[in-house]
């Protein structure tokens, strides 16, 4: 399975992104997917994950971001408003096991 993320680039403190990764290849069925970030010198974090009937999100993000998907484009989303210089990182998404996208980076000036 290959994921292609994109939406990345450059905002003002509180303004909005939408992120997007493309699932392609030989997939039968998604249940899990979810958005990781990596900051400067710090740890991939999770972000946001997705399954067929739950949603869940760091505490850092949590009525700011919104993860969804569309199974029939096998596309995976997430949307950024109110976005805060913290945010600042590479995000990446997700397919458990092993599969994940390139990085997108997402840079939110002050």
């Amino acid at each position: 399975v290959q994921l292609q993320a994109s939406g990345g680039g450059l905002v003002q403190d509180g303004g909005s992104l939408r992120l997007s990764c493309a699932a392609s290849g030989s997939i039968f069925s998604i249940n899990l997917m979810g958005w990781y970030r990596q900051a400067p010198g710090k740890q991939r974090e999770l972000v946001a994950r997705i399954t067929s009937d739950d949603t869940y999100y760091a505490d850092s993000v949590k009525g700011r971001f919104t993860i969804s998907r569309d199974n029939a484009k096998k596309t995976l989303y997430l949307q950024m408003n109110s976005l805060k210089p913290e945010d600042t990182a590479v995000y990446y998404c997700h397919l458990p096991p092993t599969s994940w996208g390139q990085g997108t980076q997402v840079t939110v000036s002050s």
